[in-house]
């Protein structure tokens, strides 16, 4: 079997594979978006390596963006065949793709105004929301641990990754001269992760291909429910907010896991803990009607205890536009979360705007901050950001929780 790297290889994100068999079979493993400078990202608008309509089967590893985010266009152009993810997957799909869909509208709107001013020709959207639903369609759950026949020589089973709710490995064998049996990582997650199970153990391949975001780094272990609980207790004191940018799958629900256990243990006052992002609201409400899927410990939790670690009594969620400005008139702290993870973009801006300048409020980042993102420049000590055109002097304390990644 032939494999061809489109994209992850010298770089982070776009994760894709071309996979070919001697028989003519053709597939992808994962069709992902590539993320980060423009230079990067024009990389989305390039024709595909291969033609969409040839295609036999997509394998989806997890829902992330960086695997995920060109289906739509591979759908829209002329991809007919079937999506295999699990079942968690494809529900977490229902809400992501359609978002990335509303973000490539928008930003393409954004880019007209001032494309037409200078005179330029129209940018068209890498997709569209109505894209992303008819790719949805074509999404077919298969459970983990079973073997899928993908042709007469070639066969799938998925296996749990642990990096995000309904990740997976792949089992891919190969019958050709003489079988061979690949394994594709997908995004592999740490062990004792909260609430995902641990990676699934496979104990023989002919090939590996896997990840290597971190390559031979060792995470730091250290208290991270003890770092938090004190820098939530130090703002209190101060009367300031916590502020916390964050992924919305898989980094904000972390986060509730850890506020529950601290709430219940009283080791941080009683105050509101709100998530500003529909997306992450969405994406929480199936990891709450998943719990299938959930480690032991947080089974434990759920079925002993009846104490699910996903809710807590102090838990607002805001939804609409009004509901998230009515947070900038809040009269008593509250630990605020929200997207995007990085702050470059979304509601998490206008929290920046109303906290940065305040010394008694602070913004705690969970998550990876590219170059040139708003959190790297942040955590780099910059004393003034321009946010939503405004001049915003930095006088909120700046905090950077590592240990969070849900990459090995």
């Amino acid at each position: 079997m032939k494999i061809k790297f489109l994209g992850a290889a010298l770089m982070v994100t776009g994760s894709s594979y071309l996979l070919e068999t001697a028989d003519g079979v053709r597939g992808l493993v994962d069709c992902g978006m590539f993320q980060g400078s423009k230079a990067i990202e024009a990389l989305n608008r390039r024709e595909f390596p291969y033609r969409p309509s040839e295609l036999n089967f997509v394998l989806l590893t997890h829902a992330h963006i960086d695997h995920s985010g060109l289906l739509p266009r591979l759908c829209r152009e002329g991809f007919k065949g079937p999506i295999l993810c699990t079942k968690v997957t494809s529900e977490l799909l229902g809400i992501m793709l359609p978002d990335s869909g509303h973000i490539q509208e928008f930003e393409a709107e954004i880019a007209n105004r001032k494309g037409q001013r200078a005179g330029k020709q129209p940018m068209v959207p890498l997709y569209t929301v109505e894209d992303a639903y008819k790719c949805l369609k074509q999404l077919s759950p298969v459970p983990y641990n079973e073997e899928v026949v993908l042709s007469p020589k070639l066969k799938v089973r998925f296996r749990d990754a642990g990096h995000i709710l309904g990740s997976s490995m792949l089992e891919i064998w190969a019958e050709e001269e003489k079988p061979v049996k690949f394994l594709f990582s997908g995004d592999l997650g740490q062990p004792d992760q909260p609430i995902i199970r641990d990676p699934s153990i496979v104990h023989e391949a002919d090939y590996v291909i896997v990840e290597s975001t971190y390559g031979a780094k060792r995470h730091e272990h250290y208290d991270r429910e003890e770092r938090l609980a004190e820098i939530v207790n130090e703002t209190v004191q101060r009367g300031g907010n916590v502020i916390i940018p964050a992924f919305a799958v898989g980094r904000t629900q972390t986060l509730l896991y850890y506020l529950h256990k601290l709430f219940k243990a009283r080791r941080i006052p009683d105050i509101p803990v709100i998530i500003d992002s529909p997306l992450a609201i969405s994406a929480t409400d199936i990891f709450l009607h998943n719990p299938q899927e959930y480690d032991a410990e947080a089974s434990d939790m759920l079925y002993k205890d009846h104490d699910n670690p996903l809710t807590l009594p102090q838990l607002k969620f805001t939804r609409t536009t009004d509901e998230s400005k009515a947070l900038n008139k809040l009269d008593r702290p509250a630990i605020i979360i929200s997207a995007s993870g990085m702050a470059d973009a979304g509601r998490i801006l206008h929290h920046l705007k109303h906290n940065l300048w305040r010394p008694e409020s602070s913004v705690l980042f969970v998550g990876y901050q590219a170059e040139g993102s708003l959190g790297r420049r942040l955590l780099e000590g910059a004393k003034r950001v321009k946010i939503m055109g405004e001049q915003i002097s930095v006088k909120a304390r700046i905090y950077n929780l590592e240990g969070f990644s849900a990459h090995a």
